[in-house]
């Protein structure tokens, strides 16, 4: 009688044994979860107090349960865009002029859309993604450094326009009670200049990177990526290697081969922001 008195609690207060029409067991808990609409919080911005500083958003790319590209053993992409990201961080707020905020500082999931959002979101000046490259070859290897392709054919580029031109703003623009043909005059001319801009960023990385980086035979390259749609920032995402090459992995998991990269890098954004702050209004 105990055991069959046990049995009968377990069907009825708890569910065991239940077929799929049986009830639901008492011990479930239902949690509420999100609804996508509420944006995620900020990351820190760290660096001087001054506002009016300029502020780089640093995303390296992948995390939790998008690992990227694979390498050797263990070794994975999202492990290496992060240690690039705090190398890049550290080397930027050593120069001490600018303010520095990462898309994520552990190991976290981001959607491509939520990446470069973080960085419109703070008001960033600039916007770099860090990524290490793969290919089926191990003999493909070095660094390369993409911004957004502008061809017209592109569809992305298309929808990305389209997007744009229902948003409240464009580079500070309000295009609520504009026309169409406005609206999307005001597009693009920011997509041309932000262009303009995130090409000079890309020149500049591979010139101060000769030397601590070794580049691949086409370094400069144009592409669709999401995280580079932004209209009113310069971005630029960077493949730091591959990590499909040996020599490349070996590299990217050296402390002090991060160092020299962060230290390249840190230099084009400074001189990328001083040219930027010298064609700023009001300055001769």
């Amino acid at each position: 009688m105990p055991l069959l008195a046990a049995v009968v609690w377990a069907r009825v207060v708890l569910g065991v044994g239940a077929g799929r029409g049986g009830q639901v067991p008492a011990y479930v808990v239902r949690v509420a979860l999100p609804d996508g609409t509420r944006p995620i919080d900020l990351p820190p911005i760290l660096g001087p107090a001054d506002a009016s500083r300029p502020l780089v958003v640093i995303d390296a790319g992948h995390g939790g349960h998008d690992p990227g590209a694979s390498g050797e053993g263990s070794l994975r992409e999202k492990q290496l865009t992060l240690a690039l990201a705090l190398a890049l961080r550290d080397a930027l707020l050593a120069q001490g002029h600018v303010r520095v905020a990462l898309t994520r500082s552990d190991d976290r999931f981001l959607a491509l859309e939520e990446r470069s959002g973080i960085a419109r979101r703070l008001h960033a000046d600039l916007f770099l993604s860090i990524h290490a490259d793969s290919a089926p070859s191990a003999d493909a290897g070095g660094a390369t450094v993409y911004t957004l392709s502008d061809k017209g054919s592109d569809a992305v580029a298309d929808a990305l326009a389209r997007r744009e031109n229902r948003a409240d703003t464009v580079n500070g623009v309000t295009l609520e009670g504009q026309s169409g043909a406005v609206s999307s005059i005001l597009v693009d001319l920011s997509r041309r200049e932000m262009r303009t801009r995130s090409i000079r960023l890309a020149d500049l990385i591979l010139r101060e990177g000769q030397g601590p980086i070794r580049f691949h035979v086409d370094p400069r390259r144009e592409a669709a990526f999401v995280v580079l749609k932004s209209l009113d920032l310069p971005s630029a995402l960077m493949e730091a290697g591959y990590i499909s090459n040996a020599a490349d992995a070996r590299s990217m998991t050296d402390k002090a081969w991060r160092n020299g990269f962060a230290a390249a890098v840190a230099r084009a954004i400074a001189i990328f922001l001083a040219e930027q702050d010298s064609r700023s209004p009001g300055v001769g």
